[in-house]
């Protein structure tokens, strides 16, 4: 029997979908002594490896002309968060060929997150929606008459108006 079928472990809300070629830059916990303090390491994402408790990923970056690889585990308590700089379009699930690019030639095209041609779409954020005001003791058409009607809908009118003035006091 395998530990990744015995262990259930929790989901980190605070680590994105990974994928080769992006840049990520990740916020790790360091122990120095009986201090601990975040160190941010940012670079490209070469490698993702899944499968269960052993599931990680390798971030590489260039530091002082010399390159710096690091590999985190997704499951580590270790990492604060993980926010993704950008996403880079690539062909491969192993980008090992970076290590011997450099300059121009290791910058990677980048890849628009939700369009259809990039093949990935995202979950968008709802738009806000403009709120009608609450207009009470409205009569029900069939039963009212035209004072009704009237007198309805000056009062929406009237809420209308308070509602544009308290957005314009707001935005001063």
């Amino acid at each position: 029997m395998e530990a990744r079928n015995v262990v259930e472990l929790p989901f980190n809300p605070n680590i994105p979908p990974l994928a080769p070629g992006d840049t990520v830059r990740v916020s790790a916990k360091v122990r120095e002594g009986n201090r601990e303090r975040i160190q941010v390491f940012e670079g490209l994402i070469i490698r993702v490896r899944r499968g269960g408790p052993s599931a990680n990923f390798t971030v590489r970056r260039i530091a002082s002309g010399v390159g710096v690889e690091r590999t985190f585990f997704l499951h580590s308590p270790l990492i604060d968060k993980v926010d993704v700089m950008r996403h880079g379009r690539v062909r491969r699930s192993k980008l090992y060929y970076m290590r011997d690019l450099t300059g121009k030639a290791a910058r990677l095209k980048e890849r628009r997150v939700g369009s259809r041609a990039a093949g990935t779409v995202e979950m968008e954020q709802p738009k806000p929606v403009a709120v009608a005001p609450v207009v009470e003791d409205v009569p029900v058409l069939e039963e009212a008459t035209e004072p009704d009607l009237v007198d309805a809908v000056d009062r929406a009118d009237e809420a209308a108006e308070e509602m544009a003035v308290s957005t314009e006091e707001r935005k001063e």
